[in-house]
Protein backbone atom coordinates (compact mmCIF):
# COMPACT_ATOMS: atom_id res chain seq x y z
CA UNK A 1 0.00 0.00 0.00
CA UNK A 2 1.83 3.56 -1.09
CA UNK A 3 2.27 5.93 1.59
CA UNK A 4 1.32 9.58 1.60
CA UNK A 5 3.11 12.18 2.81
CA UNK A 6 1.34 14.65 5.36
CA UNK A 7 1.57 18.20 4.90
CA UNK A 8 0.62 19.43 8.24
CA UNK A 9 1.33 23.36 8.45
CA UNK A 10 -1.71 25.20 9.00
CA UNK A 11 -2.07 26.38 5.27
CA UNK A 12 -4.90 24.62 3.18
CA UNK A 13 -5.04 23.43 -0.66
CA UNK A 14 -6.70 26.72 -2.13
CA UNK A 15 -3.47 29.04 -0.29
CA UNK A 16 -1.09 26.96 -1.36
CA UNK A 17 -2.04 27.05 -4.76
CA UNK A 18 -2.15 30.48 -4.49
CA UNK A 19 1.10 30.93 -2.78
CA UNK A 20 2.57 28.51 -5.25
CA UNK A 21 1.03 30.68 -8.40
CA UNK A 22 2.17 34.07 -7.15
CA UNK A 23 5.76 33.36 -6.08
CA UNK A 24 8.27 35.25 -8.39
CA UNK A 25 11.39 32.97 -7.61
CA UNK A 26 11.93 29.17 -9.64
CA UNK A 27 12.89 27.28 -6.70
CA UNK A 28 10.31 29.08 -4.04
CA UNK A 29 7.30 28.46 -7.18
CA UNK A 30 8.50 24.53 -7.37
CA UNK A 31 8.63 24.58 -4.04
CA UNK A 32 4.92 25.38 -3.46
CA UNK A 33 3.69 23.67 -5.80
CA UNK A 34 5.25 20.09 -4.25
CA UNK A 35 3.43 21.16 -1.23
CA UNK A 36 0.28 22.03 -3.21
CA UNK A 37 -0.20 18.86 -5.28
CA UNK A 38 0.52 17.09 -1.79
CA UNK A 39 -2.31 18.56 -0.03
CA UNK A 40 -4.24 18.10 -3.13
CA UNK A 41 -4.40 14.24 -2.41
CA UNK A 42 -1.46 13.61 -5.11
CA UNK A 43 1.48 10.44 -4.22
CA UNK A 44 5.09 11.51 -3.66
CA UNK A 45 5.78 9.30 -6.30
CA UNK A 46 3.57 11.40 -9.07
CA UNK A 47 4.63 14.73 -7.64
CA UNK A 48 8.20 13.46 -7.98
CA UNK A 49 7.10 12.47 -12.07
CA UNK A 50 4.95 15.72 -12.27
CA UNK A 51 7.74 17.97 -10.98
CA UNK A 52 10.85 16.28 -11.43
CA UNK A 53 12.06 15.98 -8.11
CA UNK A 54 13.23 12.79 -6.12
CA UNK A 55 11.06 11.53 -3.78
CA UNK A 56 13.84 12.22 -0.98
CA UNK A 57 13.68 15.63 -1.68
CA UNK A 58 10.01 15.89 -1.41
CA UNK A 59 10.08 14.05 1.92
CA UNK A 60 12.80 16.59 3.65
CA UNK A 61 10.80 19.54 2.16
CA UNK A 62 7.83 18.55 3.87
CA UNK A 63 9.61 17.76 6.91
CA UNK A 64 10.97 21.07 6.93
CA UNK A 65 8.08 22.62 5.31
CA UNK A 66 5.91 20.89 9.08
CA UNK A 67 8.54 22.04 11.47
CA UNK A 68 9.08 25.44 10.61
CA UNK A 69 6.14 26.67 8.43
CA UNK A 70 6.00 28.41 5.32
CA UNK A 71 8.80 30.96 6.23
CA UNK A 72 11.21 27.49 5.41
CA UNK A 73 9.99 27.76 1.52
CA UNK A 74 12.32 29.39 -0.96
CA UNK A 75 15.80 29.60 -1.94
CA UNK A 76 17.74 29.56 1.55
CA UNK A 77 20.96 30.10 -0.60
CA UNK A 78 20.52 33.30 -1.05
CA UNK A 79 20.51 33.93 2.82
CA UNK A 80 24.03 32.34 3.26
CA UNK A 81 26.76 35.12 4.23
CA UNK A 82 29.32 32.79 3.22
CA UNK A 83 33.06 31.99 5.07
CA UNK A 84 33.91 34.66 7.64
CA UNK A 85 37.13 36.30 6.40
CA UNK A 86 40.21 35.19 7.36
CA UNK A 87 41.38 38.84 8.71
CA UNK A 88 39.79 40.87 11.36
CA UNK A 89 38.72 44.44 11.07
CA UNK A 90 42.04 45.78 12.85
CA UNK A 91 44.18 43.78 10.19
CA UNK A 92 42.07 44.81 7.55
CA UNK A 93 42.64 48.23 8.03
CA UNK A 94 46.22 47.69 8.92
CA UNK A 95 46.90 45.93 5.22
CA UNK A 96 43.96 48.16 3.18
CA UNK A 97 46.48 51.36 4.78
CA UNK A 98 49.86 49.26 3.61
CA UNK A 99 48.03 48.97 0.08
CA UNK A 100 47.04 53.00 0.10
CA UNK A 101 50.76 54.09 1.21
CA UNK A 102 52.03 51.94 -1.99
CA UNK A 103 49.44 53.28 -4.13
CA UNK A 104 50.25 56.73 -3.46
CA UNK A 105 53.98 55.91 -4.21
CA UNK A 106 52.26 54.73 -7.45
CA UNK A 107 53.86 51.13 -6.74
CA UNK A 108 50.38 49.86 -6.53
CA UNK A 109 50.17 46.16 -4.44
CA UNK A 110 48.84 43.04 -6.32
CA UNK A 111 47.09 40.30 -5.24
CA UNK A 112 49.91 38.22 -4.94
CA UNK A 113 51.47 40.77 -2.63
CA UNK A 114 48.41 40.98 -0.58
CA UNK A 115 48.21 37.36 -0.29
CA UNK A 116 51.50 37.32 1.31
CA UNK A 117 51.37 40.11 3.89
CA UNK A 118 48.01 38.18 4.83
CA UNK A 119 50.49 34.66 5.46
CA UNK A 120 52.73 36.40 7.01
CA UNK A 121 49.98 37.98 10.05
CA UNK A 122 48.38 34.78 9.93
CA UNK A 123 51.07 32.10 10.00
CA UNK A 124 49.56 30.46 7.27
CA UNK A 125 49.29 30.01 3.87
CA UNK A 126 46.70 32.27 1.95
CA UNK A 127 46.61 31.37 -1.83
CA UNK A 128 47.14 34.74 -4.27
CA UNK A 129 43.14 34.61 -5.18
CA UNK A 130 42.32 35.45 -1.62
CA UNK A 131 44.88 39.03 -1.98
CA UNK A 132 42.83 39.87 -4.90
CA UNK A 133 39.52 39.45 -3.50
CA UNK A 134 40.48 41.36 -0.88
CA UNK A 135 41.64 44.35 -3.00
CA UNK A 136 38.75 44.20 -5.08
CA UNK A 137 36.34 44.72 -1.96
CA UNK A 138 38.32 47.82 -1.22
CA UNK A 139 37.58 48.97 -4.68
CA UNK A 140 41.10 48.70 -6.40
CA UNK A 141 41.05 48.20 -10.04
CA UNK A 142 44.17 46.87 -12.09
CA UNK A 143 45.80 49.83 -13.18
CA UNK A 144 47.99 49.13 -16.55
CA UNK A 145 47.91 50.38 -19.67
CA UNK A 146 46.09 48.88 -22.51
CA UNK A 147 48.16 46.25 -24.54
CA UNK A 148 50.05 47.53 -27.54
CA UNK A 149 50.98 45.65 -31.04
CA UNK A 150 54.83 45.28 -31.64
CA UNK A 151 54.66 46.46 -35.13
CA UNK A 152 52.13 49.50 -34.58
CA UNK A 153 53.69 52.68 -35.49
CA UNK A 154 52.83 55.71 -32.61
CA UNK A 155 53.16 58.16 -35.04
CA UNK A 156 50.86 56.95 -37.64
CA UNK A 157 48.25 56.41 -34.43
CA UNK A 158 49.01 59.78 -33.42
CA UNK A 159 47.81 61.64 -36.77
CA UNK A 160 45.27 59.44 -36.99
CA UNK A 161 43.63 60.71 -34.02
CA UNK A 162 44.11 64.22 -34.73
CA UNK A 163 42.03 63.99 -38.05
Amino acid sequence: MPRYIEVKANLDEKELEKRYRAARDGVERSQWQILWLLRSGKRAREVAELTGYSVVWIRALVKRYNAGGAGTIGDNRHKNPGRPLKLNAEQQASVKAEVMKAEAANEPWSGVQVAAWMSQVLGQPVYAVRGWEMLQRWGFKRKVPRPRHVKANQQEQTEFKKS
